[in-house]
């Protein structure tokens, strides 16, 4: 296909640019319709099957693989009960005869439809299901093999259609709880798309200063939602998906996309404003940003893998839904954005001046030099402050408190809890492969006489040769005092095979499994983050330094997560109820997430200063100029993920809330005050010494060393056009890369 705009027929042939990425670049323009076409359906796909994604996705199962696992999964193949829907008739007395009558009739209709095993109201279990003031009761449905979406629907009709006089029912059991998680998850993930784009849009054409150019990184972003939806679909049809992966994913994509096209579009017209056809731009913008987009999306997945060490489900999940996510950002920017340059890139303004090397960041940078020592343990204190809060933070398995006091399961749950206390699910369940006499004997003789052990509520025979025991005990389900009764039962099993299940179990798995497996996911990490570092600066102590750092940077963020979350602050403001804990997956899915995205930034701020101190600048103005030319795209692909973060934590889902605003105070943290602060001040400390390494690795650098920089071919320009002009941004700095 010829183009009328590459260049002069009498200009010599530009040589092309060598490299893959180039080469990607060449066909991508090329093809351009064929590729757009492709992403077109991808995106109708992901649309198509949206919905879908979320219908197959469960609830969180606990640490994988634990004794808490493995006691539910041992409940479950032996019941074929696998859910519950409760109904809570309220305002009425249970002993008026006409309340009697409407419930009674309800409960045998409901008897007869499909999937229920059984159904229990308070007039055929002895009064047993009546509050204490007598003024509600419950009407319990057991579910077998949890039903289907209709089996649900006509039972919780019939329930919601008791029509008791002076009586209102409000239903809610785990059932509903995992329903109306999936449908608010979805619902939220929709806003959070719905509310960031327009945002996203308007700061990018505050940015480049025109539409044509912002609305690359949105298209690309929602192309990315749509691959994302597709293998999220996959992924849920090989392995459990847990309901808040999925929001948790697609704020990913939507944040690297954004950031990734963010680099492709400046970098283009830094080329444009070079003097370069669209053909030519397009080209060198895959060789250089397509470089350091794919080197991103590297230490990205990186950080994502240390989840594989986990053994828990949602780790896995995570991780897997993660690193394809960040596959698909990368896919997108190396082949929709070069198309897409090829379509509007004559629409897209190119800048007319230089960027200054003088400016804010220049300034900033001087006046740290000036004062390092002091800015760099002012900056070193504050951070570990932030972070102190964290070193008290309690987890937990929050159950139906992830909801909004105004849903119904939520309300449920707390009645049951407040006025039906014995009906409440136990703190402690312990699952006992014996029949019930013994597991009764069990109970009397072991635990019931435990410390901390108030009583035992209640030994129920699940089989011929399973019962459960439910434990009671003093204060907070899921306290110390419950977790130390949880070791005690571990501890004793009285000779039988026992399994300790319940919250405050899961929450110690969970725990113990962090405290054993964490330490070998962060040496994953670390590891693979210091031998990239090292393989792009060719130093031991940049890679060191940027570790430290990024830990610092968020253990301010998982310190705001405590305080915000655990404590309460701010939580009117922000539209939630404290539950009094993190939730139990959270703290090491924000490390993975925000860690791989700190060292996004980092990777962006050493290239660019490695770059200047190859060119022969010293370590104080490679560090200046370094900042100057890459502080602002930094700050604005940081604004960009930030607000997008905002727009996921505006929902109502409490998980989905908590990681929005651990990731978005760890993004600004991260490009404020670690950026153009306390790197700035330890680079000039360290002088010479950053880019120190033993002789041997500096040979192996030599040898097998990355660069984010290609050394590109000069441009043979006409000579009827003017002189090729510095390769600036506009509004923006050039691009490090």
């Amino acid at each position: 296909m010829r183009h009328s705009h590459t260049a002069a027929p009498h200009a010599p042939a530009d040589p092309k640019v060598g490299g893959r990425l180039a080469a990607l670049g060449r066909a991508c323009y090329r093809h351009r319709r064929w590729v757009l076409g492709f992403w077109v359906v991808v995106l109708a796909l992901g649309v198509l099957i949206g919905g879908r994604v979320f219908e197959g996705t469960v609830a969180s199962t606990g640490a994988g693989g634990s004794e808490s696992a493995r006691g539910e999964a041992v409940v479950q193949a032996a019941d074929p009960v696998q859910g519950t829907v409760t109904a809570v008739v309220d305002g009425a007395a249970a002993t008026d005869p006409a309340v009697r009558a409407a419930v009674t009739a309800a409960t045998a209709e409901i008897a007869g439809l499909p999937g229920v095993a059984s159904v229990a109201d308070t007039y055929g279990a002895g009064g047993s299901l009546t509050s204490a003031d007598g003024n509600a009761s419950l009407v319990s449905v057991r579910m077998a093999d949890a039903g289907t979406p209709a089996q649900l629907d006509a039972v919780t009709h019939r329930l919601a259609d008791i029509g008791a006089p002076g009586a209102h029912v409000t239903i809610g059991g785990d059932l509903v709880l995992q329903q109306e998680v999936k449908d608010q998850t979805e619902k939220d993930t929709r806003f959070g798309e719905i509310v960031t784009l327009p945002l996203t849009l308007l700061v990018m054409v505050l940015v480049f200063g025109g539409l044509a150019a912002a609305g690359l990184p949105g298209i690309g972003a929602i192309a990315s939602v749509g691959g994302a939806l597709l293998a999220m679909f996959g992924f849920s049809r090989m392995m459990d998906i847990d309901t808040s992966v999925l929001p948790i994913a697609t704020v990913l994509g939507l944040g690297l996309s954004i950031d990734y096209a963010l680099l492709m579009v400046n970098r283009f017209r830094e080329e444009r404003g070079n003097g370069a056809t669209i053909a030519q731009a397009v080209e060198r913008t895959s060789a250089t940003a397509g470089r350091t987009v794919a080197f991103s999306g590297l230490t990205v997945a990186v950080a994502l893998s240390g989840l594989f060490v986990f053994t828990s489900p949602v780790f896995r999940a995570v991780a897997v839904a993660g690193v394809s996510v960040v596959v698909i950002a990368v896919a997108v920017a190396l082949t929709l954005i070069p198309a897409l340059l090829g379509f509007v890139g004559r629409r897209i303004r190119t800048p007319v001046a230089p960027v200054s090397d003088e400016g804010f960041f220049s300034r900033t940078v001087r006046l740290v030099q000036k004062r390092a020592v002091p800015v760099m343990l002012v900056c070193v204190a504050l951070l570990l402050a932030a972070g102190a809060p964290f070193l008290g933070s309690q987890w937990r398995n929050s159950g139906a408190d992830v909801l909004p006091k105004s849903f119904a399961a939520r309300q449920v749950a707390q009645t049951v809890e407040e006025r039906f206390p014995q009906q409440a699910p136990a703190p402690v369940t312990v699952v006992v492969e014996a029949d019930a006499a013994r597991a009764q004997a069990y109970a009397d003789d072991v635990v019931a006489k435990l410390p901390g052990v108030d009583g035992v509520r209640a030994v129920s025979p699940v089989g011929d040769r399973l019962s459960t025991v439910e434990v009671l005990v003093h204060g907070d389900p899921q306290g110390a005092q419950a977790k130390s009764v949880v070791d005690e039962l571990r501890a004793e099993r009285g000779g039988l095979q026992t399994y300790v299940t319940g919250d405050a179990a899961s929450v110690v798995d969970f725990q113990h499994e962090i405290s054993s497996r964490g330490p070998w996911a962060l040496a994953l990490v670390g590891a693979g983050t210091l031998i990239l570092l090292f393989m792009m600066t060719g130093s031991v102590v940049m890679p060191i330094k940027a570790l430290l750092m990024n830990v610092l940077s968020l253990g301010a963020s998982l310190g705001a997560l405590t305080l915000v979350f655990q404590h309460g602050y701010f939580s009117g403001l922000l539209g939630f109820t404290p539950t009094g804990g993190l939730e139990t997956f959270i703290p090491v899915l924000v490390f993975a997430f925000a860690f791989g995205l700190s060292m996004d930034y980092e990777v962006f701020l050493l290239s660019r200063i490695k770059e200047l101190h190859d060119q022969g600048y010293d370590c104080a103005k490679a560090v200046q100029l370094g900042l100057q030319r890459s502080g602002r795209i930094i700050t604005s692909a940081a604004l960009l993920m930030v607000i997008v973060f905002a727009g996921f934590a505006a929902g109502q889902m409490l998980m989905v809330k908590q990681m929005g605003i651990a990731l978005a105070v760890a993004v600004a943290v991260d490009a404020t005050l670690v950026r153009c602060l306390l790197v700035p001040a330890t680079m000039s400390l360290f002088g010479k010494l950053n880019w120190w390494a033993p002789a041997p690795l500096r040979r192996l650098h030599r040898m097998i060393g990355l660069s984010e920089h290609i050394k590109l071919p000069p441009l043979n320009l006409p000579a009827r056009l003017p002189a090729p002009r510095l390769p600036v941004v506009g509004p923006v700095a050039r691009l490090s890369d």
